[in-house]
């Protein structure tokens, strides 16, 4: 039998060092002076949405720019990234974030600052619409990943997540008793931009 796989959705993560003590109280200061935004958070805060803009936040800046090259390497795109938007998340205990998209971006992706057990992990869901139309049983045991359906993936402080922005995310309800921090953004590639 030749078995090969087509139309795969690739999801990169990358570990990262970086001062996440100092950006927590920065962002926790932001989010005291400043009400926020309400999009696809439920009771969280939202910061406004040129976070890359500030100077405090270069060094993540620069790790995002590092990974989002090496994912357009992966994805053999040329011409560079431009990061379009950045943002601070604040959810509480019980704060979660509504299933969502990011229009106009090529990819998003997600930064963990403070994230403990039970906080809220992402939930990515099967982009092929089409691929629901007959929902067949499955054997007992471990299924293979290339048929899930859902994927829930733990957040890890200093981990970047990019992925698709037209893949369909959400993130649970933090059931932590702290808050969990995290840096949401888009990149798109030059030449969209206009």
């Amino acid at each position: 039998m030749i078995k090969e796989q087509f139309f795969p959705t690739t999801i990169y993560a990358k570990d990262v060092k970086l001062d996440n003590q100092l950006f927590a109280n920065e962002i926790v200061e932001w989010s005291k002076r400043d009400p926020g935004l309400k999009k696809t958070n439920r009771n969280g805060w939202h910061s406004t949405t040129q976070m890359h803009k500030v100077p405090i936040f270069k060094p993540l800046v620069n790790e995002l720019f590092k990974m989002q090259n090496e994912v357009f390497q992966e994805e053999w795109l040329d011409r560079e990234p431009i990061l379009l938007n950045m943002w601070a998340n604040i959810n509480p205990p019980g704060g979660y974030n509504a299933p969502h998209i990011h229009p106009n971006s090529h990819f998003s992706g997600v930064y963990y600052i403070k994230a403990l057990q039970n906080s809220g992990q992402i939930v990515f869901n099967e982009p092929r619409s089409v691929a629901h139309m007959v929902m067949p049983t499955r054997k007992k045991g471990e299924t293979p990943k290339h048929l899930w359906k859902e994927v829930h993936l733990h957040p890890v402080e200093g981990r970047i997540i990019i992925f698709p922005a037209w893949l369909w995310h959400c993130v649970e309800p933090n059931k932590s008793n702290d808050i969990r921090i995290s840096v949401s953004f888009n990149f798109l590639q030059k030449g969209f931009d206009v």
